[in-house]
């Protein structure tokens, strides 16, 4: 399922926080940040509504992983996940390099 409107910005980093490969939620919850430059903080509760949502949406599937912690679900993107995340990415490309253009163009 593909949406038409955009995707908001805190799932866009926790899609893009999940591409190279599984995390637990405390470790989205980091990678977000340290992606973002510390602007986009989710809290615990932000951050299992948007799970559940992306699991609902087969964007992210559960995973068993050695690396996450003792009792913490990691999850991991759906190739529907990777091909939304690259939809969006190109989406937002579209418009800095329309906005690049059009500020060039005001300046002459």
């Amino acid at each position: 399922m593909f949406p038409n409107a955009p995707l908001s910005e805190a799932t866009f980093y926790i899609l893009l926080s999940l591409a190279p490969g599984p995390k637990h939620g405390y470790a989205i919850i980091q990678e977000v940040e340290a992606l973002s430059s510390r602007r986009i903080r989710l809290s615990t509760g932000t951050l299992f509504g948007a799970i559940k949502r992306l699991l609902a949406d087969g964007w992210i599937e559960p995973v068993e992983t050695e690396r996450a912690p003792r009792g913490r679900k990691a999850y991991r993107l759906t190739a529907d996940g990777r091909t939304m995340m690259l939809t969006e990415y190109r989406r937002l490309r579209s418009l800095v390099d329309l906005a690049a253009r059009h500020l060039n163009e005001s300046r002459d």
